[in-house]
């Protein structure tokens, strides 16, 4: 396993990250340790989760991948060897259940830190991050930037930093991290704690895959000179990325199968047709379409870690065995040709 630095901080993360949004929907307690358990055992020192997981997002289901990771943490000797990182949730009309009221206001951040603490069963989050903007932007799913004049959202970018400033000279929080932002969000930022000595982002978690390249349109360059690596979400595209789709394997507890009206951004033409070439770039090698996806990734100037998802211990297993496997020039070549050819269909 490959370490990355975190942004300017000083702790090495593993090169792929065990994301643990299915706990307590689609994987149970249980399931959800053996994962803990066999990422750790292979080298994964970074878990990622959120105060509003499992996904998709339902009143039942609130807050239980916390609560999972939370009895596996509990029960260890070792949690400073564990990196943990987590979310607070920004607005939506959707969730409400999960607090009220969904904002990043100084009681806001609080009283969601101080539940993630709790449900984690720890007295620190190493990486807490704002899961998505206040405002409204274009993320999950949105090409293009629309201005809305009656956005209500009013600056409060420092606010937020002094904040999570608070919260960092309480012990609470190591490192503070964004996410589904754009290069203005992180401009704000790192002008606000350059500006008034507050802490500075250290990542940025954003969706990146072979059918969604446009962080590199205009975060990768911000990413490597400011030194806020990409913690890339969704890298196999909700599993159509795995090829199991196309390769007729596909089973009715599959994600795409399962929710049917979720992940719009993937049930596209040309997303299909994409993989469809992409798997023939990876049988053409020798690989599966999921170590050759993952490695892609992996090979990124811009990367810090890869967040991989799993809900079987062998779809575990193939995702971190993904680290072994170089993309080779002429792989790279194919590659680039298809996405020429139909660039980022799942925004």
């Amino acid at each position: 396993m490959k370490y990355n630095t975190l942004g300017t901080t000083d702790l090495k993360v593993s090169e792929i990250c065990l994301g643990t949004m299915t706990y307590g929907e689609q994987n149970s307690e249980k399931e959800g340790h053996e994962q803990l358990n066999y990422a750790i055992e292979h080298g994964v020192n970074f878990i990622d989760t959120a105060e509003m997981y499992s996904v998709p997002g339902r009143k039942e289901t609130a807050h239980s991948t916390e609560k999972i990771i939370g009895s596996w943490l509990g029960k260890r000797k070792d949690r400073d060897k564990v990196i943990i990182g987590t979310k607070i949730t920004g607005p939506s009309e959707g969730i409400t259940w999960i607090r009220k009221p969904l904002d990043f206001s100084p009681a806001s951040i609080k009283t969601a830190l101080n539940g993630s603490l709790k449900r984690l069963q720890t007295d620190y989050i190493d990486l807490y991050q704002l899961h998505w903007p206040e405002r409204k932007a274009n993320f999950f799913g949105k090409r293009s930037y629309i201005h809305d004049a009656n956005d209500p959202w009013v600056d409060n970018i420092y606010e937020v930093l002094n904040t999570l400033n608070d919260q960092i000279k309480a012990g609470k929080i190591r490192h503070i991290g964004i996410s589904n932002e754009t290069p203005y969000g992180v401009l704000r930022y790192l002008e606000e704690s350059a500006k008034n000595g507050l802490p500075r982002v250290v990542s940025i978690q954003n969706p990146y895959s072979l059918l969604n390249r446009t962080f590199e349109v205009g975060l990768a360059e911000m990413a490597i000179k400011q030194k806020i690596g990409l913690l890339a979400y969704s890298p196999l595209a909700f599993g159509l990325l795995t090829g199991k789709y196309h390769q007729k394997i596909d089973k009715p507890s599959d994600r795409l199968n399962l929710y049917p009206d979720k992940m719009e951004r993937y049930r596209s033409e040309q997303c299909y047709n994409a993989t469809a070439r992409y798997l023939e770039i990876a049988q053409a090698n020798n690989m599966s379409l999921t170590q050759m996806a993952l490695a892609y990734i992996n090979t990124r100037p811009f990367l810090t870690s890869n967040i991989i998802g799993a809900t079987t211990i062998e779809q575990l297993k193939e995702n971190i065995s993904s680290t072994e496997y170089t993309i080779s020039e002429e792989m790279e070549k194919a590659i680039e040709a298809v996405q020429n050819e139909i660039p980022n269909p799942a925004p």
